[in-house]
């Protein structure tokens, strides 16, 4: 692989801000408040949803610990009673340190 000095570096990172900035003035001049490219744009998510659906309910139900053991820290933590998580729930404690979420 090709090895990069630091200008080279310096000048790949400014055209992909330059090209990001490009983009996203595009969109919000000419797209955006666009009808036809609002329409066009819902009929792209709903087909994409419509073929993915089962992919995510999928996903949900691999991880349905995680997502359930996740959602329960954040309640705690959200509330200040990060100590009575880790008593209460010490395998939650285990799944979410598994999956690298840190307390």
């Amino acid at each position: 692989m090709e090895q990069f000095n630091e200008d080279q570096i310096k000048h790949i990172l400014n055209q992909y801000a330059k090209k990001r900035n490009r983009e996203k003035n595009y969109y919000h001049d000419n797209n955006k408040n666009n009808e036809m490219f609002q329409v066009k744009n819902r009929e792209r998510a709903k087909k994409h949803y419509d073929n993915n659906k089962e992919k995510k309910k999928e996903k949900y139900e691999n991880n349905k610990e995680f997502l359930r053991a996740r959602q329960l820290y954040y309640y705690y933590k959200k509330n200040d009673k990060l100590d009575a998580f880790k008593e209460k729930y010490e395998d939650k404690c285990e799944i979410l340190k598994l999956k690298g979420i840190q307390f």
